[in-house]
Formats: C-alpha cells, structure tokens, sequence
C-alpha cells in the first residue's frame, strides 16, 4: 500500500494526524549519515545483547542500515505481517498512539535526530520508531501483545495532569531541538514539567499504564535475572543506553510483575531499574492482570468516581449498550453504594455500540446530560429489553403522559415524546414537560428546561476515557508542524557529504579532501571517510583518523562517540 492508501484506509478522526514522507525533501546526506552511523553501531552492539527477533526484525520490516528507511518501503514488508504504518511530526497525544496501534498500525516519527543528540534525542524520531519499535512485530505473539495494549490503552481513563504533562513534554522536546533556543526558555520548560510531575495528585489509569508501557515496550528486558537480552525499542535505539543497562551493578533487574506500575520513571535520565519478562506471552499476562483493575472492566459507581476524579470526557456504558460520553461532574448512589444517577457537564454524546445516534450528539447535549440507572418497580427486567406492546401493557406509550419510577426512588414524569429503538431495544426515552425528582423530592431535572432525555439501561458495565464515537466527538486536533531541523541546510555542507559518500562509487579525491578543508570541525564527514574502509584512499583515510582524534581532544562531547569507534 502506498501512503496515501494507507491513509485513506484509517478513520476519519485520525487521518489528520498523519503527515507524508517526502523522502527526497526531508532528508540530508548528513541525515542519510547519521543513520549509517548509528545504525552500523547499534546493530554491532545488539548482535549478542539484543533478543535474537531484532536482526531478523530489521530485515523483514523494511529497514536498511545504509539509509533511512521509507514509508513505502516499510509498508511493502509490513503487510506481509498484517501490520501498516504512517509517519508523524513529532508527539501525538496518547490515546490517539494507541488508538494507531489497536489497528496494527506503527506510528514512525518523520524528523531524524540532529547530530548534536547522537546517542540521545529529546524528540521521537525514525531512529527510535522504526528501528526500535519496528523489528519484534515479526514475533507474533509480540504483535498481539502490542495490539492488544493499544486496545486498552485507548480505553484508560487519563486526567487533566496527564493532558497538561503531555503538553509539557511536547513543548520542552521542541525547544531542546529547536536551535538556538535560549538556555533560560529550556529552564523555564524543565521546570514546569517537574511541577506537574511531582504534583501530589495520584496517579491516573493512563498514567500508570504509561508507566507499564514504558518499563515494557521501551525499556524491556526478556529472559531471567541471570542471562537476559534487550527488546525495549528504547534501548533498542540508544547508543548508550543499550550497552549501560547490561551492567547489573549500574541498572538493577527485577522480575517483572504488574507491581512495574508503581514505579514512576523519567524520561531525562538513564533508567536506574529494568524489568525482566520470561517472555512475549507473559506480556500480556501482565497486561491483563492490570486491565482488569482498570474502570472500562470494573464499572458501576466505583468507575464513575474515577472519570469525575479525571476530569476530562470519559464515556459510561450502560448493560442496555447505550453509552453516555462527556465530562462526569455528579454521581448518585443508594445505600448500597450503587449508581442511581449520573450527570455531565458541558458537550455530550449518546451512542451505541461506539456509533452516536442521531440527533443524541454534542449539538443537541451542548449543556450536559442526565439520567438515572437502575430498573424501574413492577418491571422484571431492563426496560430496554420490553416490546413496544410490553411497554402499553405498562401504560408507556408515545404521546401520552407518562411515570417511571425506578426501584432508586427516583421518578421520572413527562410527555413520552420519542423513543428511539435499535436491534430491538429501547435505547432513549424522550420526554416533553418532564419533571425528575429523587426518593427525597430533590429536583434533577425541571419542565423550564426543555426536552428531557433519559438513557435506558439498569447498571453501568463499564467507563472509559474518551468519547464513544470519536469521528462524531473528536477530543484532539494535530497541531502545528514541529520540524525545524533543517529549514535551512547549507548547500554547501549538502554537497560535503555527497562528496564523501562519491568515494565509494570511484569518486573525486580532490573533492572530498576540500569537502574535508571546508567543515574542519564536522566528526562525521570524517566517520564517513572511515566507513568506506577500503574503498578509501589511503592517505585521506590517515586523515580523517587524525582530524577525528584531535576534534575529540577538543570537544568533550566526541568522547563518547570515539570511545564507540575503538
């Protein structure tokens, strides 16, 4: 499938976050460089210490260690495994991540690090998502195992902190790769990102779920204690980090359990732990051990508390299958701590089954929603589950005057206006000139405030983050382009670099000597000289070797790539 299949074959509501890989435009020979360079090394230190998946991974996935990879090329092996993917600008929020990855679809940012964040980038980049991600899809149960998460990940209900500390990461990512950016602004960022970090607020379920991807996906270790190989796309990607994290006195191991989500981690410095999986299918044990704490399988009052607690739009599913999506502000519950009624505030939807019935969306919910839960006296089962001519026998018929009261105590009295019916259920019941009082007379709902529209549905089964229909009620929009890595290549540094790379095809030596004159302080054109071996000329090869030790004498910064080299 080319890009734009690919695209076009996504939901609507994600399409606008996918951007389009002008592979030509987007990338510089230096680009094309520092690919090879880390790369060639990354592949040389994980050949041992890496999973045996990841050599065979590399290769199935599309992904050369001569140049960057295309979008194109990865879709054509990508297929092959049931599997797509799209490139992006940078950060995407995070339920619209995982939303990608329940569709078996890789997210590969579209930038490539700069070369002043070699063994470390502040930004997604197609380093870490394609070479990092991309190589364990071959393992199926891996696949499953990432699908799967995406599908809870989508469900987990994330807070206001979550929304504000993504943003926050987002922007001190931009400003680190941005150049010339002021040390003061990047303080300012840093800062405000530790504030909401260490904010007292407990944590939410996409927080600690996040917490579980990262020690997982990321940063995962698979094997025993004693004999264990790297899997974690971040080790996977880091030049440094993949050979750290292998010295048990500096990174300590643990087993992993679902406990991993007790461990915060930061995202600034080298992991001080690691967990250790027996394997792929032990994953998603995990995985699901938590998931089943999680509110989208726990439901009823319980659930309904997380998402006021949250504070963003969370969607409630009631047994009947209508789901009520908006932001929950109120919950009532009867002596035995069950929910009787709930309320949300500002824009809301009514679906079912993921899709928004008509005329029950945001416009017509502008100002919130209510309605009870529970079943009503003297009937025996869910007053969804009645016929049209049950629902006579009872007196509730359409365009008469009608009274529910429900074994809560709550009543509802009003014209019946409209009932809407789907696969044999009665869904919503609306009502004109309505009254709604609970068991103590409190009025929840009065005839001056127009139609009333009550939800149908004797409990709540479950609650998750995010709307029900998310084409009808999208929460996030992209935004602005990010990329200024290279909005203004030097043609001349462009041409240095090509000069170079000519060598290998019987090139110019005289070319690349000046290529060489011309960026005295450029490490790696001098690594690219290196690289082509013997293909060479002797005496420029000598060169570049001095050159490249008396930079590393002068720069603190090229000990490590040196060191990498030896």
């Amino acid at each position: 499938m080319t890009q734009e299949e690919v695209v076009a074959s996504l939901p609507a509501h994600l399409r606008p976050f996918v951007q389009v890989q002008d592979y030509a435009q987007r990338y510089t020979a230096q680009d094309q460089a520092l690919w090879r360079f880390i790369m060639r090394h990354l592949v040389q230190q994980l050949r041992v210490t890496a999973h045996p998946v990841y050599l065979e991974g590399l290769a199935r996935t599309g992904i050369a260690l001569d140049h960057i990879p295309s979008i194109d090329e990865m879709n054509a092996c990508l297929a092959q495994l049931g599997w797509r993917a799209v490139v992006v600008d940078g950060f995407i929020p995070p339920a619209i991540f995982m939303e990608f990855q329940a569709l078996r679809v890789l997210v590969i940012a579209l930038d490539m690090r700069s070369v002043d964040h070699v063994f470390y980038t502040p930004a997604p980049d197609i380093v870490h998502e394609a070479a990092g991600h991309a190589p364990f899809i071959v393992d199926v149960d891996y696949a499953e195992f990432l699908q799967r998460f995406g599908e809870v990940g989508m469900l987990a209900i994330a807070s206001q902190r979550d929304h504000a500390q993504y943003e926050a990461i987002r922007k001190l990512s931009i400003l680190k790769e941005t150049p010339g950016v002021q040390a003061s602004a990047i303080a300012a960022a840093e800062q405000a990102l530790t504030e909401l970090q260490e904010a007292g607020e407990a944590p939410s379920e996409a927080a600690l779920l996040a917490r579980l991807h990262w020690w997982t996906v990321e940063y995962g270790l698979v094997g025993d204690l004693a004999d264990y190989r790297i899997f974690g796309a971040g080790l996977l990607s880091s030049l440094g980090e993949s050979r750290h994290c292998l010295d048990d006195a500096r990174v300590r191991k643990l087993p992993l359990t679902v406990d991993a989500v007790a461990c915060p981690y930061d995202i600034t410095r080298e992991q001080p732990q690691l967990y250790v999986t027996r394997s792929c299918r032990h994953l998603s044990q995990v995985l699901e051990e938590f998931a089943a704490t999680m509110a989208f399988r726990v439901g009823g009052a319980a659930a309904l508390r997380r998402a006021i607690a949250a504070g963003t739009v969370c969607t409630a599913t009631y047994d009947s299958g209508v789901q009520v999506s908006g932001r929950f502000k109120a919950l009532r519950c009867d002596a035995v701590g069950q929910a009787i009624y709930l309320q949300c505030e500002g824009p809301s939807q009514l679906a079912f089954r993921g899709r928004e019935i008509y005329g029950h969306g945001t416009a017509a919910h502008n100002d919130g929603f209510g309605s009870p839960v529970g079943k009503l006296k003297d009937f025996t089962r869910c007053l969804s589950e009645y016929s049209v001519d049950e629902l006579q026998a009872h007196d509730i018929r359409m365009g008469e005057r009608v009274c529910l009261e429900f074994l809560s105590g709550i009543t509802v009295r009003g014209h019946l206006h409209h009932v809407v019916r789907q696969e044999h259920r009665n869904l919503v019941l609306s009502f004109l000139d309505c009254a709604v009082t609970d068991l103590q007379g409190n009025v929840l709902f009065e005839p001056g405030q127009g139609r009333y529209d009550m939800a149908v549905g004797g409990a709540i089964t479950a609650v998750s983050g995010g709307s029900a229909d998310r084409e009808k009620y999208p929460l996030y929009q992209p935004v602005a382009s990010t990329h200024t890595q290279h909005a203004a290549t030097d043609p001349t540094l462009e041409a240095a670099y090509q000069a170079v790379l000519a060598l290998g095809q019987q090139g110019n030596e005289a070319a690349a000597a000046a290529a060489l004159d011309e960026w005295p302080d450029d490490w790696l054109l001098r690594v690219e000289v290196l690289a082509l071996g013997e293909r060479a000329p002797a005496a420029l090869s000598a060169r570049a070797q001095r050159e490249l030790q008396a930079l590393g004498t002068r720069r603190d910064e090229l000990h490590d790539v040196l060191a990498l080299m030896q």
